[in-house]
C-alpha cells in the first residue's frame, strides 16, 4: 500500500511517500480501506516530536488520527462489523496511520459512519468529535443553563464543541476573528468575542466550563472568569498528574507531568475551579452518540478544504498556518 512516512522528528520534516506492506491484523480489529483521512494539529506536534515523552513511537512512523472508509478484512474476534461495512473512527495511539491507504482499527473504536455525510465529511469528524464529547459530557457534565466558553470557535474543535454545547442546552461563548463571526453564529455560538479587537476576560464571567485549546497566557485569563465550582478542561496543556496515571507513563514522566501543571493546579485551587488535561482518546460507542446526532441533523461536519493524497505535506501546512474553517481532509480513494 502507498502511505506517507515520518523518517525523524523535526518541525519542517516532510512526510516521504513509500510503498508499504499492508498492515497486519490483530484479532480484535479491522482492515480499513481508507477513503479519507482527517488532519490535525496533533500529526504536526508528533511530527516535531512534541509528544516524545508521553507517545514515544517508534520511527519511521505513518501519521494520521481520523479515517473514512469501507472495512475490507475482520480479526476472528470481531463480532460488530463485517466486510463491506462504511466506517469511521479515531484509531488508538500507536495504531495510527490514516495517511495511507489501509489502517487496522480496533472494533472497539470503530462506528459505522453518518449515512447522511460524505466520506470525506465523516474523516473530518472522529478526532474533534470525540474531543469536545470527552471534555464536556464526560469531564464537564455540561448541562441545560449552564454558560460555556469555547476558545478559538472557527478551528476544528470549536465547531464541533459549539454544536454540542448548544445540544446540550448550554450558552455558548466563543472567540473567533471578524471574518469568522457569520460561521460560528450559524453554529450556534451565543456570544462572539472578534479576538482581533476584544479581550474576552473583560466580556465573559461568571463561566460554568471553559474549554481551553490556546497557550498559557489564554489559560490564565481562563482561570479568571470561571465562578467558584467551575471547570477548566485543557486540551492544550499542561498534562496533570491524573493524565499521567491514565497512560501509565514512567516515573520520571510523571514526575516531570506534575511539575508542568504545578503552578496552574496550585492557582486553580485558590479560586476554588477545577482545571484537568484531555488527551482525546478512541471510542467507538462515542462516536455512535456522534453518528446519531449527525443523522438527526443536529450536528454538521465542517470541511474547509480537501487536498489529494499527493498533496498530504501540503494539508498538514496548511492545517499548522492556523488558517482552517473548521477541518481539513485527504481525500485517499
Amino acid at each position: 500500500m502507498k502511505a506517507f512516512v515520518l523518517d525523524r522528528y523535526g518541525k519542517k520534516a516532510a512526510l516521504r511517500l513509500e510503498e508499504l506492506p499492508t498492515p497486519e491484523l490483530r484479532d480484535d480489529e479491522a482492515l480499513v480501506q481508507i477513503h479519507a483521512a482527517g488532519v490535525n494539529l496533533l500529526d504536526s506536534k508528533i511530527r516535531s516530536g512534541e509528544f516524545k515523552l508521553i507517545l514515544p513511537y517508534q520511527l519511521p512512523l505513518v501519521l494520521g488520527h481520523d479515517v473514512a472508509g469501507v472495512i475490507t478484512k475482520v480479526g476472528p474476534g470481531v463480532k460488530q462489523f463485517k466486510v463491506g461495512d462504511e466506517v469511521y473512527a479515531r484509531p488508538d495511539d500507536f495504531r495510527i496511520g490514516t495517511f495511507a491507504e489501509f489502517v487496522p482499527v480496533k472494533e472497539a473504536s470503530l462506528a459505522l459512519k453518518p449515512k447522511n455525510i460524505t466520506m470525506e465529511e465523516a474523516a473530518s469528524l472522529p478526532l474533534v468529535a470525540l474531543t469536545a464529547w470527552q471534555a464536556l459530557v464526560e469531564k464537564a457534565k455540561l448541562r441545560k443553563g449552564q454558560k460555556v466558553f469555547i476558545q478559538a470557535g472557527s478551528g476544528g474543535v470549536g465547531t464541533f464543541a459549539i454544536q454540542l454545547a448548544k445540544h446540550l442546552g448550554a450558552t455558548v461563548a466563543t472567540t473567533t476573528s471578524t471574518a469568522n463571526v457569520a460561521l460560528v453564529k450559524g453554529l450556534g455560538a451565543d456570544v462572539i468575542v472578534d479576538y482581533k479587537t476584544q479581550d474576552f476576560e473583560e466580556i465573559l464571567h461568571d463561566y460554568d466550563v471553559v474549554l481551553n485549546s490556546q497557550d498559557g497566557k489564554t489559560l490564565e485569563k481562563s482561570l479568571r472568569m470561571l465562578k467558584a465550582g467551575g471547570k477548566l478542561i485543557s486540551i492544550s496543556g499542561p498534562p496533570d498528574p491524573d493524565f499521567a496515571r491514565e497512560i501509565k507513563a514512567p516515573w520520571f514522566v510523571k514526575l516531570v507531568v506534575r511539575l508542568l501543571s504545578a503552578g496552574v493546579r496550585r492557582r486553580a485551587l485558590a479560586r476554588q475551579v477545577g482545571f484537568s488535561f484531555l488527551f482525546m482518546r478512541a471510542n467507538g460507542s462515542q462516536l455512535r452518540e456522534v453518528t446519531r446526532l449527525v443523522e438527526a441533523g443536529v450536528i454538521r461536519p465542517v470541511v474547509d478544504r480537501i487536498f489529494s493524497f499527493d498533496s498530504t505535506n501540503d494539508a498538514l501546512a496548511y492545517v499548522e498556518s492556523g488558517r482552517a474553517k473548521g477541518k481539513v481532509v485527504i481525500k485517499v480513494r
